[in-house]
């Protein structure tokens, strides 16, 4: 539930209450690379500049589907609907301890203090929104300030934009002074050859930076699915390729996330425990899985831990 005096945007899909316990057992210290906190907004109030306005998710509801799921720690994106207000993410950390990470929204004028006081509180990189439904234009400048900014700190950038969008980012991503993690698989056309070559141009860039690439929301992408509802452990076929290949490709600088609470969603809402028993399909074995799950995102988020 949302705060009774804020309007959530109409058409808006709840999160999935309830989810199923999943067939698949994660490996132990398995990590949700991709998810988020809203509000409650009575306590953290969304952005006014926001493009939508979603449901509350707190985070006693992440931290309880963690465990429900067998999930040992979580990487918290800052949304889009709290802007550079990253006080949500932050009382979430707090919360957390050494179980979460965190993604912040920064803009260029962020004091060194307020990043020393993000780093603090675990967080670990910046994300970059170039969807254009979600955001207004990204001022390169501006972007490229903020990376120069938190790259001393050994932070990353997280990038979400679209496959299309591509050819015209490319040289401005490969620029950027620290590593990259493309959010979704950049958003690729699942109805196309995942052997084409338009997936082959997103692989063969990540091949040539310094990039981790998250093989999250087959919920999003997925034209035919069938959707991870009514039992279905065989959901969004037609994304498996795409998925898979990414993680044959690039074992050692995959990641997996559940994308909870899956704002914007328009024609479903997955039940997340069906979204557990999908990584099997993308990660067809133990060593895969254990790299996608726990290694890859021990390296990036908790290196100090690292084997």
């Amino acid at each position: 539930m949302t705060d009774r005096n804020v309007t959530v945007t109409p058409g808006w899909l709840d999160w999935y209450r309830g989810p199923s316990k999943p067939a698949f057992v994660p490996p132990p210290g398995t990590v949700d690379a991709h998810c988020h906190v809203f509000g409650p907004a009575a306590e953290f109030p969304f952005a006014p500049e926001r493009k939508y306005t979603p449901v509350d998710a707190s985070k006693h509801d992440l931290f309880a589907l963690r465990d429900h799921l067998g999930v040992s720690r979580n990487v918290i994106v800052q949304a889009t609907c709290h802007g550079a207000d990253n006080s949500a993410l932050v009382d979430a950390l707090r919360t957390a301890g050494s179980r979460a990470r965190g993604v912040a929204t920064v803009r260029p004028d962020v004091t060194e203090a307020e990043l020393r006081r993000l780093h603090d509180a675990g967080v670990r990189g910046v994300r970059f929104n170039f969807v254009r439904r979600l955001v207004d234009a990204a001022p390169r400048e501006a972007l490229e300030t903020v990376a120069r900014r938190v790259a001393p700190l050994g932070w990353h950038v997280v990038l979400y934009f679209e496959a299309a969008d591509l050819p015209d980012l490319e040289s401005f991503f490969a620029s950027l002074p620290v590593p990259l993690v493309i959010d979704h698989m950049g958003r690729p056309d699942v109805t196309r050859d995942a052997e084409g070559p338009k997936f082959a141009r997103f692989l063969r860039f990540v091949e040539a930076n310094d990039v981790w690439v998250k093989v999250s929301c087959p919920e999003r992408l997925t034209v035919s699915g069938p959707p991870a509802l009514d039992g279905e452990r065989h959901a969004y076929r037609d994304v498996v390729p795409f998925a898979r290949k990414v993680v044959e490709e690039f074992t050692d600088r995959a990641l997996w996330g559940t994308d909870w609470p899956h704002p914007n969603l328009k024609g479903h809402m997955p039940d997340d425990g069906l979204l557990v028993d999908h990584i099997p399909h993308i990660a067809t074995t133990a060593e895969r899985q254990r790299a996608l799950l726990v290694d890859n995102p021990l390296r990036l988020y908790w290196p100090e831990e690292a084997r």
